[in-house]
């Protein structure tokens, strides 16, 4: 077979898989029917169908005012993923091998030389190349994973239309790493994983406060909800900041400079077009016995890194308990309604083992060290008690205010890659009293298939942790909905996953992609070639010595043979 033969042959195969490959993976949220989800629990096929209708210029109607699409734990590894980071040489031992037998260093004897030698020498081959080979795989592995994460983003993001976006924490993958090292993530960070993206302002990152200025409109898909589209609500994780134990001044202020602050809330107001209901909202002159407030959606971002204890620095820890107080005395009180609180953070709450992948865990560093949180999977359950009782004031007393029912809302973390999804509730029916009842957790398909969401006597809250959108997790995203019932006038919610799936798939098909249009170029180039007059459509020599059946000669035209007639006596040609 020549060379021509062998890669249209080739090619015949390589191009349908690119093209079938590269299709599904830039349109993979399609293939699988991501959408935000509908109010009404609406199915996920007329989720799709809307989705499909901002697309094809319909005006889709329905949708969710607010549409949030969550990544967890990108964490963009660096320099201490790489073996040979920071040595002077790729190949150290066969430095120190040149300079043994040089007679470069000096040693006791000439066969503690000789002895010194040839160890460096075992060494170069057993350390020094495969910790070079290591260390190219993973410069590239690092390279391709940042667009993989940019896959994802910007794919989920023009697919699904969110109206905001949000990344739960570890954004870079090390706490301790230098300011040199954490400038480089981070300009991979906006510069490649998530390119397009824009930190939320300091001054639109607001602190609590009894009299605040509205954030934005909800619903409203012009000019503001373009630029929170744009706009990434950047949590601190861990590897960003350090747990408690290692969260310094510094390492905060670096990151509050590259991603935003750590701690601050954004008031986004829904605006009510029916005046029926518009009227039945508490004024302070008109309908001052309402209980119904204008509908709003306060997003509070919480750094509770550091809300256990001992921590390195006790004025951060005092700042954060004072964020969080700040946070519990500006809400409105809990007999209202209308009001709705997203809390975006890192560290998931409190539950015990086996209810999600992480149990509870907690480490410290050694007195010398300070004795500081080193590392936790969970908060601790007194801290949990703090965000179910504080921040949404429920209670298992039923005389507590609101009957203990609390505020509406939803808690959205990372941290634990697997993700998790649970419903926190208290039962106020269970003992004699208050003293008695403890907070329960169980999974949100289970708790939702035994009632106990909304059953009389057993406020609760939903708590979910996003699965990790690294490749090793399948590139997950998570997709929250929220929108307003004027019926109930309260705020309700759904949530959906999408996952690409391993980043061994984004691999393949770019690289099918690369060999498949070298093919065609190759091709191209051989038959314009070929055209041209040059005999180019044959094997190299070191080809056919090594696979004699592609040095098949080419087919030789055979001419007819023409026969020439015997003369005859008369000098006549003898007919047949």
């Amino acid at each position: 077979m020549s060379p021509a033969a062998f890669l249209r042959n080739a090619l015949r195969l390589l191009v349908p898989l690119a093209v079938a490959s590269t299709v599904y993976l830039y349109l993979y949220p399609v293939f699988l029917g991501c959408a935000f989800p509908l109010p009404d629990a609406q199915p996920a096929s007329a989720a799709f169908r809307s989705t499909i209708q901002q697309h094809v210029g319909d005006s889709a109607t329905g949708l969710a005012p607010f549409r949030l699409l969550a990544l967890g734990d990108p964490q963009l590894e660096g320099d201490t993923s790489i073996p040979n980071a920071y040595r002077d040489s790729s190949f150290p031992h066969l430095m120190e091998f040149v300079s043994h037998i040089t007679f470069q260093t000096e040693h006791y004897s000439f066969r503690e030389r000789i002895r010194r030698s040839l160890h460096d020498l075992v060494d170069f081959y057993f350390e020094d190349i495969p910790d070079t080979i290591e260390s190219i795989r993973k410069r590239i592995d690092l390279f391709g994973n940042d667009f993989y994460l940019a896959h994802i983003y910007r794919t989920l993001k023009w697919w699904t239309k969110p109206s905001h976006v949000t990344v739960l924490g570890d954004l870079v993958g090390s706490q301790w790493i230098s300011d040199e090292e954490f400038d480089r993530r981070s300009w991979r960070y906006w510069n490649r994983a998530f390119y397009g993206g824009e930190r939320v302002p300091d001054e639109v990152a607001a602190s609590p406060a009894e009299e605040y200025e509205i954030t934005g409109y909800l619903g409203n898909e012009g000019p503001n909800g373009t630029v929170w589209r744009r706009r990434l609500i950047n949590i601190a994780g861990n590897h960003d900041v350090g747990y408690a134990g290692d969260l310094t001044v510094e390492r905060l202020a670096r990151f509050e400079t590259t991603f935003g602050k750590a701690a601050y809330e954004l008031r986004f107001e829904l605006p009510i077009k029916n005046e029926t209901s518009n009227a039945t909202v508490m004024d302070v002159e008109k309908n001052q016995d309402s209980t119904r407030l204008p509908p709003e959606l306060r997003i509070v971002v919480v750094n509770n890194m550091n809300l256990d204890t001992p921590a390195i620095a006790p004025e951060l820890q005092d700042q954060t308990y004072s964020f969080v107080n700040d946070v519990i005395n500006t809400a409105s009180a809990v007999e209202y309604q209308g009001h709705f609180t997203v809390v975006l953070t890192h560290m998931p709450l409190y539950k015990p083992e086996g209810v999600c992948v992480d149990a509870p865990f907690f480490d410290f560093h050694s007195s010398e060290e300070g004795g500081g949180v080193k590392e936790q999977y969970q908060l601790s359950a007194d801290a949990s008690k703090g965000f179910l009782e504080g921040i949404f004031g429920m209670h298992g007393d039923t005389n507590a205010p609101g009957n203990g029912n609390g505020r509406r809302g939803v808690i959205i973390n990372g941290h634990d890659h697997e993700g998790c999804d649970i419903f926190h509730f208290i039962n106020q029916t269970d003992g004699e009293s208050p003293e008695q009842r403890s907070w329960e957790v169980m999974r949100w398909n289970d708790a939702y298939g035994k009632n106990v969401p909304g059953r009389p006597g057993h406020p609760g809250l939903r708590e979910i942790t996003v699965r990790s959108m690294m490749g090793g997790f399948g590139g997950n995203a998570g997709l929250f909905s929220a929108w307003f019932d004027e019926s109930t006038w309260e705020w309700k919610f759904e949530f959906a996953n999408c996952a690409l799936g391993k980043q061994y798939f984004w691999w393949f098909t770019h690289i099918i992609d690369l060999i498949a249009i070298v093919g065609v170029l190759g091709y191209a180039v051989l038959k314009s070639l070929l055209a041209a007059g040059m005999d180019v459509d044959q094997w190299p020599g070191f080809v056919t010595s090594r696979f004699p059946a592609a040095a098949r000669e080419k087919p030789v035209q055979v001419k007819a043979e023409t026969t020439k007639p015997e003369p005859v006596g008369n000098g006549e040609s003898k007919k047949p």
